[in-house]
């Protein structure tokens, strides 16, 4: 007699799943949905600026540090997901496996995490369209982006994994193309890269300057440009044969990581000195200033700036619709667990949930802002106000496999009965949950050391830590929800004596 506790594994022709949405989703669209992710205006502009502050040294130790972690959340994440292939991904992992309300803080603070992000990437949006149209009112452009971003979305999940794909592949191409053309400057095969080389570790204090408080500080832009790569947890709900075509995703990041940022940060670090003023100034509104652009033009590329200002505008719209994705299933997801208006869980004829990506869309509107104030205040204002919730999730990510893992083995199961096993347990979410929350409490820990505290920058920041742990009390109030026991959990795999 077959055991009711044994998942039957899906097959790769079943296009739909129980709650109506459709697996769509296929292998390429997952690997480049994990790689798009986590290559963002963060690599593409901010990364020299890491330089600046860190030296060549301090930067590549941080972008492998972090990247470290986010490979092993990345394992964590994988093991979850493709045992539990859901939307509601890690809300629903937390719900099931840390404690209710957990796991309804982790949805809602999701939910708004990328709803405003996506605002965030259409005001960029802006910033970036007016290097070639200056006298063009910026709202025009995050209308236009916004229905674009909508349309993909309303089509279909495949539409959006589409789109997904060959903006992630455009991004690749530019990353590799740029690697490339270092090498061969070094190399002295291509001019422009007499300067460059092993004396510019030396200059100053490099490799390391700043010490261990720029280190800090690094690590947390750093981890910003990672936040993205948690999104195959989101899309494994909608994925063919996840079982299978998860791990597969999971095992790329990491090499893919090492490549586009490790290798480029060392290509940087080597060809443009730490003390280079171009390398200060940050901003996603002036393209001029992005170490792949001044690296493009020292090799005699006359056009890099427009080139690298299409590839970041990729990158923007890119990052826009993931977010429009990933907001509208976590919501999505809520409503079918009860811990969202059930209006949100209707979904249509081509399996999309549309009422909850017009909720999102409502959210994203917020890029209209920039009508009244200031874009490049816009865009502060709102990238404030989610830049703490993309740290809360990864920890929710590390906390839910630790005590999936613990649960499962307490009731007997059998790692050879889960689809993909994370090889780094119980030091890798262990190691991540640690250094995710050093990052988290320290994004702004210079606000405190002034003679006078900086309270408008350290509530700015630090916002998103009281509204999750309030709206996870104001849960567990309401409910009277409790941690869950070991004994007590439920896993949709494997055979438990």
């Amino acid at each position: 007699m077959a055991d009711p506790n044994r998942a039957t594994p899906m097959p790769a022709r079943d296009v739909s799943t129980p709650e109506g949405l459709r697996r769509t989703l296929s292998a390429r669209h997952l690997s480049m949905i994990a790689v798009g992710g986590s290559i963002g205006t963060g690599l593409f502009v901010a990364s020299g600026n890491t330089i600046a502050q860190a030296g060549p040294g301090g930067a590549l130790l941080g972008y492998a540090l972090i990247g470290l972690m986010v490979y092993f959340l990345m394992t964590s994440l994988g093991e979850l997901a493709a045992a539990m292939p859901v939307a509601g991904s890690f809300s629903t992992y937390g719900a099931r496996y840390v404690e209710p309300g957990f796991g309804f803080a982790l949805g809602w603070n999701y939910w708004y995490n990328w709803a405003v992000t996506v605002a965030v990437d259409l005001v960029a949006a802006q910033l970036v369209m007016a290097y070639w149209f200056p006298d063009v009112p910026g709202v025009y452009w995050s209308a236009l982006f916004l229905a674009i971003t909508f349309g993909l979305n309303a089509l279909s999940a495949r539409g959006f994994g589409e789109a997904e794909f060959w903006f992630a592949l455009i991004k690749v191409i530019a990353v590799i193309a740029f690697i490339a053309m270092g090498v061969l400057m070094l190399l002295g095969i291509i001019r422009g890269g007499e300067t460059g080389g092993w004396h510019n570790l030396t200059i100053g204090d490099a490799p390391f300057a700043g010490g261990f408080a720029a280190l800090i500080g690094v690590a947390m832009v750093v981890g910003f440009s990672f936040q993205g790569t948690e999104l195959i947890g989101i899309a494994a709900g909608e994925s063919k044969d996840p079982a299978r075509n998860l791990p597969r995703a999971v095992r790329q990041v990491f090499w893919r990581i090492l490549l586009f940022y490790v290798l480029a940060i060392a290509v940087i670090g080597l060809l443009i000195p730490y003390t280079d003023p171009h390398l200060l100034r940050d901003g996603v509104g002036d393209i001029s200033v992005s170490p792949f652009a001044l690296i493009f033009e020292r090799a005699g590329l006359l056009a890099a700036a427009s080139i690298m200002n299409a590839v970041v505008l990729t990158s923007v719209l890119s990052a826009g619709n993931s977010g429009m994705y990933a907001a509208t299933r976590m919501l999505y997801a809520l409503a079918r667990e009860g811990k969202a208006p059930a209006w949100f869980a209707r979904v249509t004829a081509h399996g999309v949930p549309l009422r909850a990506l017009l909720a999102t869309t409502a959210i994203a509107a917020l890029c209209f802002l920039s009508f009244v104030f200031s874009p490049n205040e816009v865009y502060i204002w709102l990238l404030n106000t989610s830049g703490m919730t993309g740290f809360i999730a990864w920890l929710g990510i590390a906390l839910s496999h630790y005590r999936f893992r613990r649960g499962y083995l307490k009731q007997g199961g059998r790692l050879a009965d889960l689809p993909y096993v994370s090889p780094f347990f119980p030091f890798g979410p262990l190691f991540a949950f640690t250094l995710c929350l050093i990052i988290t409490l320290g994004q702004n820990y210079e606000a405190f050391l002034q003679d006078r505290i900086d309270w408008v920058g350290a509530a700015a920041t630090y916002i998103g830590i009281p509204l999750f742990l309030l709206i996870w009390a104001g849960y567990r109030l309401m409910r009277g929800s409790r941690f869950v026991r070991y004994q007590d959990m439920q896993f949709p795999i494997g055979k438990l004596d």
